[in-house]
């Protein structure tokens, strides 16, 4: 990605925690997006790995498998490093030095109100997540978001008051820390600009059980799930409760079946699913047969991309590691502009070393 494309695009950052590989949810709910914002934007995409750290603290031992899944996962998809800057977080280190800096500056209630907070901590059980970083770790998300000075944020409706603690974080830094560029500071320039949220579509997918899918839930179907396993897990997906026999007509808008075929069925296909279950001409088992050929055939260029990338590992960390240079070349950018208005200069008679 050339710097003179990045600079004339507004700036893109989004990431996800490394807890193993995606399904369908992940896919349609973020990353099918983001394939198609690479060739608008200038994109920065990481793998959350010290996120992961906010609740698995006690047993890392799964965080360097996930996050290789992850990244091959992304590569699948389509991400290309030749138009966005993919990386690992816990490889730009410089993440943490502003999440230390935006800590002095960030009250204590702002991070008890996030909605996540209290919820995560009713809901996940087993695990101690009564500590600093737990807290912290929507802080640590802005520090990821600022530090690029990212013009937009891609989210759906549900994730918007997240970004607004990020946006929160930015005004009250620039209240405190000036531009020191005169020129630039008579511009209305700000070292750490609030991000805008970009609404992404959040089609409904559900698993199989009904329910959101969730790997929590246990009702996923994968990126890496071959076609048998696909048409197994569909099987016995709930469908509409009014279909008790096969001669009971349906309704695809109350059945999660019909919601995948809204996903990833072609137009002639949802028009043979609706006459079809309205009038019980057809069965729900052949219904969820045609819903499989439809995820299916979503698959299969995913996981041919994805199987190349997998057959040479040092690859995909030789993507990483280049995407790491670049995300860390662009936040030391920011870092010495949040240094030297901060009073952390590093040469103490003169300008910031550089």
């Amino acid at each position: 990605m050339s710097n003179t494309s990045s600079a004339q695009k507004k700036r893109v950052l989004s990431g996800m925690r490394p807890t193993g590989k995606l399904h369908l949810g992940n896919y349609m709910g973020a990353l099918k997006n983001w394939v198609g914002l690479q060739d608008k934007y200038d994109c920065y995409f990481f793998i959350a790995v010290w996120h992961a750290l906010t609740t698995d603290y006690a047993d890392p031992s799964q965080v360097r498998e996930n996050t290789l899944d992850v990244a091959l996962d992304w590569l699948g998809a389509g991400l290309d490093p030749e138009k966005c800057v993919i990386f690992a977080q816990n490889q730009v280190k410089i993440h943490a030095e502003l999440h230390l800096l935006l800590s002095m500056i960030t009250p204590l209630g702002w991070l008890e109100r996030v909605p996540t907070y209290k919820e995560q901590q009713e809901n996940i059980t087993g695990k101690d997540l009564s500590t600093y970083g737990f807290l912290g770790y929507p802080l640590l998300q802005a520090a990821d978001i600022l530090i690029y000075q990212a013009d937009y944020v891609p989210v759906g409706q549900d994730q918007v008051a997240h970004v607004e603690l990020t946006r929160e974080v930015a005004r009250r830094f620039n209240q405190f820390y000036k531009v020191q560029d005169a020129d630039r500071r008579a511009q209305g320039a700000e070292i750490l600009p609030e991000p805008q949220v970009l609404l992404t579509p959040s089609p409904k997918l559900p698993g199989t059980d009904g329910r959101k899918m969730s790997k929590s839930y246990g009702n996923t179907v994968l990126l890496t799930d071959p076609e048998p396993v696909v048409r197994q897990k569909l099987k016995p997906m709930v469908t509409d409760p009014a279909r008790v026999r096969r001669t009971d007509p349906g309704n695809p808008d109350v059945c999660p079946v019909g919601d995948l075929h809204k996903v990833f069925s072609d137009q002639e296909t949802i028009a043979k699913v609706y006459a079809g279950c309205t009038t019980a001409g057809i069965g729900c088992i052949e219904c969820k047969g045609w819903a499989a050929d439809s995820i299916v055939r979503e698959l299969v260029p995913i996981q041919e991309r994805r199987s190349k990338y997998e057959q040479n590992p040092q690859l995909v960390q030789e993507i990483l590691n280049a995407g790491s240079k670049k995300a860390t070349e662009r936040a030391e950018q920011t870092m010495q502009e949040v240094r030297t208005a901060m009073g952390l200069a590093e040469n103490l008679v003169g300008e910031t070393v550089r």
